[in-house]
């Protein structure tokens, strides 16, 4: 027997379907609430309200449970690399290995970039946000690519798939290669996708770059980890500029633009200050500790706790034995990353933090991986991108083929009721 909710206004009872997920999550079904009442639900932040239904990402933050189309993050984080976590998000099931090789040969048909792009990226100053260049790459490409992608043929979807996967990678390489000054690379086919990576970066013309296992073991997870994560600010935003019926490209520079704030993915990078913070004031970990228990001390203890994760941060578990081993292999002797683990050990048992479930999260470990790789902080967004671009294909892939409506939120208007226009000289 299906369930409904009753909710009575001003004396009538109005019935409304209630859904229930493939995981018992409960939700009542408001698409006809102002068609039959008049009212709205206010909800800001959207913190209760559901803008969809969807097959791919289930997260529990109680329960500390991250799961790809029905797979354990800890699972695909270590039986799995990232083009076939990509694979899994955006088509649905994991690829056999011909999937999988077919793939991969098909991305790399796409990983050239328009040599006019090159005259965009000199338009930006070297102090550019390499956030801001990405988003603007993002758009740009719409201006090389101009056919409109129908949604209904598998070909021209699966091909506009590659091509995002593809180009998106390099030229978010080319942000960090502006930045420093450096020639830009080209992506190498011989060679597989988070190395390429690697080689993008921190290639030179004066000599070969010779990539390490443990550090693309590492990057490898941490794509992984954040390939999706449900409809947080960046993913809600591909989607409603896709229900507009923008393009891919046009979709995910939103979503690029969203992901830049400090509160999402700016979150690693405001950890990294938070430590240089710390070093400037002497690099006392234990003082740092004792100012975020003090509730009169603005300061706050960055990459602890999670808005959604309300017992651990299931991704932070599996990155921080990644971190331990990019730091032994590198043998890395950075005072800022020793500030980290003092801070890491001591929160860890602390029973301020432990009481309150304020465990490092996956910010906190990214941030000591990339500073032990040497990328620059305004850098570290990027790579959150790149691991977020599957997800943000797959998302957008399955708004358009849901044919969801285009997105319109409601409003309550608190601003002044009708008024006279008030002559210029009486005012």
């Amino acid at each position: 027997m299906s369930k409904t909710a009753i909710l009575e206004l001003d004396g009538a009872k109005f019935e409304f379907p209630v859904i229930v997920g493939s995981e018992n999550e409960v939700a009542i079904d408001i698409e006809k609430l102002r068609a039959a009442t008049g009212a709205i639900t206010i909800d800001p932040g959207y913190k209760n309200s559901g803008s969809c239904k969807s097959e791919i990402t289930f997260l529990d933050g109680e329960e500390g449970i991250l799961r790809y189309r029905g797979y354990a993050i800890e699972e695909l984080a270590d039986k799995a690399d990232f083009l076939e976590v990509s694979y899994l998000i955006i088509f649905g099931e994991l690829p056999t290995k011909q999937q999988l090789e077919q793939f991969e040969n098909d991305i790399r048909k796409y990983t050239l970039v328009n040599e006019e792009m090159k005259n965009i990226i000199d338009g930006f100053p070297k102090t550019a946000h390499p956030m801001g260049v990405l988003s603007s790459l993002t758009s740009a490409l719409t201006a090389f690519n101009p056919k409109v992608v129908n949604v209904e043929n598998e070909k021209e979807m699966y091909e506009a798939i590659c091509k995002t996967m593809g180009k998106f990678l390099v030229i978010a390489t080319w942000t960090y290669r502006k930045m420093m000054g450096y020639p830009l690379n080209y992506y190498d086919n011989t060679k597989g996708y988070v190395e390429n990576f690697m080689r993008l970066m921190f290639e030179l013309p004066t000599g070969p770059y010779a990539t390490n296992k443990t550090v693309i073991n590492a990057l490898d997870k941490l794509f992984i980890l954040h390939a999706d994560h449900e409809q947080n600010c960046s993913t809600s935003t591909v989607r409603i500029v896709g229900s507009s019926h923008a393009g891919l490209f046009a979709s995910i520079s939103a979503g690029v633009s969203a992901l830049w704030g400090p509160l999402h993915g700016g979150a690693n990078q405001a950890v990294l200050e938070m430590l240089e913070q710390i070093q400037k004031d002497g690099g006392d970990a234990q003082k740092a500790l004792a100012r975020a228990k003090d509730k009169d001390d603005p300061f706050r203890l960055m990459g602890f706790g999670h808005r959604v994760y309300k017992n651990f941060d299931p991704r932070a578990k599996i990155i921080k034995k990644a971190a331990d081993e990019v730091l032994a292999e590198l043998g890395v002797n950075d005072p800022i990353l020793n500030i980290a683990k003092q801070l890491e050990e001591a929160a860890l048992v602390d029973p301020y933090f432990v009481d309150r479930k304020l465990y490092p999260n996956v910010d906190f470990y990214s941030g000591i991986i990339y500073r032990a790789l040497g990328i620059p902080t305004d850098m570290f967004t990027v790579l959150f991108a790149i691991g977020r671009l599957p997800g943000w294909i797959a998302q957008w892939k399955e708004m358009r083929v849901n044919k969801e409506p285009i997105g319109r939120p409601r409003q309550v208007y608190t601003g002044y009721p009708l008024r006279s226009f008030v002559e210029m000289d009486k005012r």
